[in-house]
């Protein structure tokens, strides 16, 4: 390997985010009928690679031309040259899978707003791929309705976009400038057809290896086989497997073909090459146990089934036909069935990816569907189901609720980072809405399946925020249909769709469904049932979250009232009614109120429960937060002081709550004026989290940043500005020079060094974050008009006062155009303008 050239940097790594499938052990190149997409996609161009047109045996919805492959290998070839700095695939199984696809590339290119909405951090990434300079590639894979784009469609002139299409979306033009199915998208159609002869003959040559006589005939097999490379590669796959040549295969290709169902999308040749294929994968041992593996793979989602779900109790009892614990055994059992799939072409193994191992071409999930009976179609489908709940890691939010249908515990998920989990949240609800459209009302007898509610907790745990009001309207229609109004999974969906109203901030529409939940619950169960009690309270956290304090205090105190007298103030519905009552208070702007409810909350859950249960460890640190908002520091202080000594002997000292109660207490610490005191706490906070995070990570470097903060406000500016490049540095190398942190810390590093009278440091910082605030929020942003502002005065204190005015003019002009003449920020810039015009 030649030596680097001296000067020069390596390429940046690529930052990667979803999970690129490998490239199947068959592929191909295709010189001929590929759209060369490494070489020929430039940035700033588009393409959409759709089927190729109908033929006399095949429809034009066939799949299995190999688009997704061709798209598997852009990607690699894309991050194996570091063609780009950031990668992303999404894969489209529905407007949910696009929108959750979308927001966690927003947060893995920019992870500072950990508090928004998916459908906004989709928003997010659009934009930031419209402006970003460096350079990206999105792989959008299986789109099945362009409408899933809506409002997010992918451009910029740093990427590269590939759009896989499912079906015959597209229209058979070229290239769209108008089209009815794209719109007004400038982006090339490309037509992948079968291979060509030449290309399927040099496929089947490599692949038949073990004996020269294989391949006779290779080329009529290609044709028997329209050049598909799913045929293909499930036809050499079995003529591999079963020692066949071309000839002896077309002979039983030719004799299954008559006899194929008719299957919608799905030519009989296809249809033929998959049965002899799935009754080869039967025949190896342990003999049997592909069907049911494929079937049980089948009615989930075929763009991946998660590995655990296909080992898990449920599915090994149903692969297995007997009852099963997934014993080491049977697991074993199953991996081989997987593996014997795989072998014979069925299905593709990513071993690399927890939430997407088993992939299924659609065409086969298709066949598979076709050949079950009601009977059998119903066994599987509830195996399925609670397959899918035993994986189903808990901190997704758990069924909740009802008691009907199939049970099945959660838990048994392999432990994964937050993109991982992300994703596997994905792929398990992905899998989820295949098993509703295939179930045959299967989920729905006796009651709703669990799943279904699990399924729609996830979407509220990742913020799906309007595909979970989507899916908690589908659930009240279908329960109140199946089981009638009053059955208590009706009862559920009902509170859960006023709740996703609710995090929706759809505030009418949620105190309109809370108030009918508790209108019915007072009326079939009573104004004093548990039941009746905790609907009350979720009626008084709609009207908080809504902004209506007052009548949320007034249903919280009869909250509190009812259950201390019929339930006790010891129980759990108690505490949380006198928990919520005090944020009530506090957020009415009562925090005398406030502050007397935490301090009956803290004695009583102290005196009942202990002073190191989670609900005390709580109330104390909420009583000091309410002391600190009403100026009461010293009270503060002391409650956090026994809060930190509390989670040490509770948790220890290295303890990630330990540690946030530290942090509390410095902050007081410095509301309280006492520097000294925080500056000691921050330095301890950064030192743990450094010992036991790392450097890099994100909490980390915001310690930091905090300690650098204390000192400054402690006038120790030789002590902060060391922080502050550290910060900025690792903002820069973790992040990336587009990160809203990253420019968070650039701007207050500028500010520093302006405290600290280093102008010709801090006006190139201010500069910087300028243009790039500019660049990434836009001008209008009111983070690009107050840095705008600090670099007029870092001009000022410097004595440039021809730039102070061109810089003042130009935010005068932004904030009269996006904040309005009367804005406030507006009449302080014009007034510091006239100042300056007259210095």
């Amino acid at each position: 390997m030649a030596a680097q050239q001296a000067g020069t940097q390596p390429p940046s790594p690529v930052l990667l985010c979803g999970s690129v499938p490998p490239l199947a052990d068959s592929y191909s190149l295709r010189p001929e009928t590929g759209p060369g997409l490494a070489r020929g996609l430039q940035p700033g161009m588009a393409v959409a690679l759709v089927n190729g047109a109908e033929t006399l045996t095949a429809p034009a919805a066939q799949g299995g031309t190999g688009k997704t492959q061709l798209a598997v290998e852009f990607a690699h070839a894309m991050r194996g040259s570091r063609a780009v700095e950031v990668l992303v695939w999404v894969t489209a199984a529905s407007r949910d899978s696009v929108v959750s696809g979308f927001a966690q590339a927003a947060n893995t290119v920019d992870a500072s707003h950990p508090e928004e909405d998916a459908e906004a951090a989709a928003a997010r990434f659009v934009s930031w791929l419209a402006h970003t300079r460096r350079p990206w590639a999105l792989i959008i894979d299986d789109l099945a309705e362009t409408t899933d784009l809506q409002n997010l469609w992918p451009a910029g002139a740093c990427g590269r976009v590939v759009i896989t299409v499912r079906g015959s979306t597209a229209s058979s033009g070229d290239t769209f400038f108008g089209d009815t199915a794209f719109g007004d998208k400038d982006l090339t159609v490309f037509r992948v057809t079968g291979m060509s002869r030449r290309e399927a003959l040099s496929y089947l040559t490599s692949r038949l290896i073990d004996n020269p006589d294989q391949r006779l005939e290779a080329l009529d097999l290609g044709e028997d086989l329209d050049g598909l490379p799913l045929g293909l590669a499930q036809a050499t796959a079995v003529m591999r497997t079963r020692g066949l040549g071309c000839r002896e295969y077309r002979a039983q290709l030719a004799g299954r073909r008559p006899h194929m169902p008719e299957v919608d999308g799905v030519s009989a040749s296809v249809l033929a090459a998959w049965s002899i294929a799935a009754e080869c994968a039967d025949e190896l041992p342990p003999a049997g146990l592909a069907w049911p593996t494929l079937v049980m793979a089948a009615v989930l989602d075929h763009h991946g089934v998660p590995g655990n779900v296909l080992t898990s109790p449920a599915s090994c009892s149903y692969i297995s036909g007997r009852p099963s614990t997934a014993s080491a055994a049977d697991q074993s059992m199953v991996h081989a069935a997987i593996n014997n799939l795989a072998q014979a072409g069925l299905i593709a193994i990513d071993p690399a990816s927890p939430a997407r191992t088993v992939q299924m071409h659609a065409s086969a999930q298709a066949a598979v569907l076709a050949y079950l009976s009601r009977p059998d179609l119903e066994q599987v489908v509830l195996a399925a189901a609670d397959a899918l709940l035993e994986t189903w890691p808990e901190d997704d939010g758990g069924a909740s609720g009802g008691s009907g249908g199939s049970g099945g515990s959660g838990g048994s998920g392999v432990p994964v980072d937050q993109a991982g989990q992300s994703q596997l949240d994905q792929a398990l609800r992905d899998c989820t809405s295949a098993l509703r459209a295939n179930d045959g009302g299967a989920l729905w007898m006796p009651a709703a399946h669990l799943v279904l509610f699990r399924a729609g907790l996830s979407l509220e745990h990742s913020r799906l925020s309007s595909s979970a009001i989507a899916y908690w309207r589908s659930m009240l229609a279908t329960s109140t249909r199946l089981l009638g109004p009053a059955h208590a999974h009706v009862v559920e969906a009902r509170d859960r769709l006023a709740a996703a109203y609710e995090a929706a901030g759809k505030s009418a529409d949620a105190i309109a469904v809370f108030a009918a939940a508790l209108a019915d619950r007072e009326r079939n169960s009573g104004p004093e049932h548990a039941q009746t009690i905790a609907a009350r309270g979720r009626l008084a956290h709609a009207y908080a979250s809504a902004g209506r304090p007052a009548e949320a205090v007034v249903l919280y105190e009869r909250a509190v009232a009812d259950s201390d007298r019929l339930l006790g103030s010891a129980h759990p519905i108690s505490l949380d009614a006198r928990a919520s009552l005090a944020q009530a208070y506090q957020t009415a702007g009562e925090l005398g109120e406030a502050i007397g409810v935490y301090q009956i909350l803290l004695a009583g859950s102290e005196r009942m429960l202990g002073s190191g249960h989670p609900t005390t460890l709580s109330a104390r640190a909420s009583l000091g937060a309410a002391y600190a908002a009403n100026g009461q520091l010293r009270e503060a202080i002391g409650q956090y002081e026994r809060a930190v000594a509390d989670q040490e002997r509770m948790h220890g000292r290295d303890h990630a709550e330990t540690i946030a109660a530290r942090a509390s207490l410095a902050s007081a610490f410095r509301a309280a004026g006492k520097q000294k005191d925080a500056i000691a706490q921050y330095e301890r906070v950064l030192a743990d989290r450094e010992r036991l995070q790392g450097a890099d990570h994100p909490d980390t470097i915001a310690a930091r940043a905090n300690l650098a903060y204390a000192y400054r406000g402690a006038g120790r500016l030789k002590d902060a500005i060391p922080q502050y490049e550290r910060t900025l540095a690792d903002r820069v190398r973790i992040n990336g020079a587009d990160h809203r942190d990253t420019l968070t810390a650039r701007g207050n590093l500028a500010a520093c060094y302006q405290q600290a009278r280093r102008l010709t440091d801090a006006i190139p910082q201010y500069e910087r974050t300028v243009a790039d605030s500019e660049r990434m929020l836009g001008a209008g942003d009111m983070d690009t008009l107050t840095t705008r502002c600090n670099l007029a005065t870092a001009y000022y204190t410097a004595g440039r006062l021809a730039d102070v005015v061109v810089v003042l003019q130009r935010a005068l002009s932004d904030c009269e155009k996006y904040l309005g003449a009367d804005h406030q920020m507006t009449q302080t810039v014009r007034e510091n303008l006239d100042a300056a015009t007259l210095a």
